[in-house]
């Protein structure tokens, strides 16, 4: 008796594996994060006041009492 792999018994052991394509987008996708985060954390904050969430104290003393003009058109 000789034994033969059918389509059927073959079928059941190939594995899906993704295409290369898959792959090349996923670490590319991967180094452009990582790229940007480097350079956001070389470069610091956007904005002028912008600090890191453990530090507290946001204002400095001279402007607690003063007014803030938005320029509302008053």
């Amino acid at each position: 008796m000789e034994l033969t792999v059918t389509p059927v018994t073959r079928a059941g052991t190939v594995r899906s594996v993704p295409p290369p394509a898959l792959w090349g987008f996923l670490l590319l996708l991967g180094a452009l994060f990582v790229g940007a985060y480097v350079v956001g954390n070389a470069v610091g904050p956007v904005a002028p006041g912008m600090h890191a969430p453990g530090i507290t104290g946001g204002t400095p003393p001279g402007e607690q009492d003063a007014p803030m003009h938005h320029g509302g058109g008053h």
